[in-house]
């Protein structure tokens, strides 16, 4: 099928910390944002501290807005999380799998294909409830916004443009027409205010053009 044009829902990518400032920040950038989904991973690649995601889990569902973890399903389980969050790996088929088992009926697990289009379908046959790619170190076929571009022009299961940092990234995904832009959320001390940032960000994204892969029938 071809996906006819429409501006990408966000959603929030934010690391767990503890504390009220980094609870209060991520609150800000999900209102800034009006992000669907929240997705929490650990400190520079560590495991999600249980005690710290609770409270940012707790906010967000206050919110209506779901909230994943990156990888662990079990802590997901045992944080009252709506599901998870899969990184590539060559075993994402195994991962799928544990995660469908271990969490409960309803419960969101999205996964990342990689570079992989065979991953990808895979999982998209399998019941994954999107599928995300992230930035690559590749160009042409392989590249992030090709592999997007790809899937939102062929397929009906949701993809989701993961990694992304910056306004002119956003744009850039925006013009393959995803279903979800997922934003990371900056350090305070590494970007501008929330409020700005976000505007920045959804500035860019309304207003990039979209590709052929996103245009109309």
């Amino acid at each position: 099928m071809t996906r006819h044009p429409t501006s990408p829902g966000l959603c929030l990518a934010a690391e767990v910390h503890a504390g009220p400032e980094w609870l209060a920040r991520v609150e800000a950038a999900l209102e800034a944002t009006h992000a669907a989904t929240l997705i929490l991973d650990g400190v520079d690649g560590a495991a999600v501290d249980a005690d710290a995601a609770r409270p940012l889990v707790q906010m967000a569902q206050r919110r209506n807005v779901a909230a994943l973890v990156v990888d662990d399903w079990r802590t997901a389980r045992a944080v009252g999380a709506d599901g998870v969050h899969l990184t590539p790996r060559a075993n994402i088929d195994e991962a799928y799998r544990a995660a469908r088992a271990g969490l409960d009926e309803g419960s969101i697990v999205g996964a990342d294909g990689g570079t992989s289009r065979h991953d990808a379908m895979m999982l998209g046959e399998a019941g994954a409830d999107y599928v995300a790619f992230g930035p690559t170190d590749s160009e042409g076929e392989d590249s992030q916004a090709a592999l997007v571009g790809w899937w939102s022009e062929l397929f009906v299961v949701p993809v989701v443009a993961v990694g992304i940092e910056t306004a002119e990234d956003a744009a850039d995904m925006a013009a393959e027409a995803p279903d979800f832009i997922a934003i990371r959320l900056p350090h305070p001390g590494d970007a501008k205010p929330v409020s700005e940032w976000a505007a920045e960000i959804l500035s860019a994204i309304s207003s990039a053009p979209v590709s052929a892969a996103g245009a109309p029938a």
